[in-house]
């Protein structure tokens, strides 16, 4: 019977082409609206993960417990050693692509009468490199080894000190003995990345200088980059349980990155609301096709109720009538984003300095299968849902009634 009913609603539909072929268009449009405005969220979504993977955060980081709620104020009660066999079993990770050293720490760089306060990293330069390639170098060169006396600025922190590549710097800071300490060192290059906050106040030394700075061994936390990002949390698991709780903390990029963790909410609740305002276009314009559909079909549904059809199998007709609709004008607007997608990309989209950074951009959209699926669903759904009121219609309409229409 479903089947026989599946069949009589799409003779239905191809008895008028011009309004079944709006009916379609009018939720393919929407879909394509949907899938392009998702698509691009997910590429901000996929690019800005990368960047803060492979600018600051790397996939996870090990510290001393308590380092993130303590450390920043005292790093040096909460130093990693400099060689240790965890290091080592971490190393050996089979998804690991690599893993560094880094040693934070404070203090004020000065060009002759100007002084800036800073935030320092000192890095391995050969082992952060397939970490920290979303730190573009804007002029000059990167650090190359661990023995230079170079630093590396942040764009607002060499603006702000009037440095350029070639500069010669005094660092001054406060040891881990408590005593003043000072280096003077050359501006091998100025960077940026994605945070303008981030670029104003860092800069970069080897982890060797940094240490002769600060008087100490050992790093304050362990950086790893994993080969694929969809592993991070069954990488996370293993490790955690190679390292003892009482003295390593093992912590996922997810839990550090809380400007990326609040932008993905935000953005989500965004494709949210288009997704129903998508809805409410399709439901009431279906809703309308459909029930212009039923006041041309009236004396024909009588008739057809009165030879001893069912209410319900009349009723199941038009919802199947308004689910062959959404399936078509679904697939419709997927290949058509699809496509247009594509196209896109392959263009490029600019894009504006966003908030907190000092660059714009050139976006692209990014469907993937969980977006189409979503947008399948919506189709489907909403279609039925804008038929629901019609069915209902034809399927209770007087017998007697129907069948004196346009008579």
């Amino acid at each position: 019977m479903l089947k026989i009913l599946l069949r009589l609603a799409i003779l239905n539909l191809l008895r008028n082409r011009n309004r079944t072929t709006i009916a379609a268009l009018t939720v393919a449009g929407g879909i394509v609206a949907f899938l392009l405005a998702g698509g691009f969220i997910n590429w901000i979504f996929q690019d800005m993960r990368d960047a803060t993977i492979r600018s600051q955060l790397g996939h996870f980081q090990i510290v001393r417990p308590g380092f993130f709620e303590k450390g920043m104020s005292d790093p040096y009660e909460f130093l990693l050693p400099a060689k240790s066999e965890q290091e080592l079993l971490v190393s050996a990770h089979p998804g690991l692509k690599a893993l560094t050293p880094r040693l934070i720490f404070f203090g004020l760089a000065s060009l002759g009468d100007t002084t800036v306060a800073f935030s320092g990293e000192g890095i391995d330069p050969v082992r952060e490199r397939p970490i920290s390639t979303r730190i573009t170098i804007s002029e000059g060169i990167d650090l190359s080894g661990l023995d230079d006396k170079s630093v590396i600025l942040g764009e607002g922190l060499a603006k702000n000190l009037g440095a350029k590549p070639g500069s010669q710097i005094v660092l001054l800071c406060t040891a881990a003995n408590g005593s003043a300490s000072a280096i003077e060192v050359n501006v091998a290059g100025i960077f940026y990345t994605i945070n303008k906050d981030f670029d104003n106040y860092a800069l970069r030394i080897p982890i060797s200088l940094a240490r002769k700075l600060m008087r100490v061994d050992g790093a304050t936390s362990w950086v790893g980059l994993l080969e694929d990002t969809d592993t991070t949390a069954v990488a996370v698991n293993e490790l955690i349980s190679i390292l003892p709780a009482e003295t390593f903390q093992l912590i996922p990029w997810t839990e550090l990155a809380d400007f990326y963790n609040k932008t993905v909410v935000l953005f989500s609740k965004q494709v949210d609301v288009i997704k129903i305002i998508i809805g409410l276009i399709i439901v009431l314009t279906i809703s309308n096709i459909q029930t212009m559909t039923v006041l041309e079909r009236t004396t024909e549904i009588g008739t057809i109720l009165a030879v001893g059809v069912h209410s319900r199998e009349i009723m199941l007709q038009f919802l199947l009538e308004g689910l062959v609709i959404g399936i078509a004008g679904g697939l419709v607007g997927v290949l058509l984003a699809v496509s247009l997608a594509e196209l896109i990309s392959h263009i490029g989209i600019p894009m504006p300095p966003p908030p907190g950074m000092a660059r714009g951009f050139t976006g692209q959209i990014i469907i993937n299968a969980m977006l189409v699926a979503d947008a399948l669903v919506l189709s489907t759904i909403t279609t039925l849902v804008a038929s629901l009121m019609p069915a209902w219609k034809a399927s209770h309409l007087n017998i007697v009634d129907a069948l004196r229409t346009n008579q």
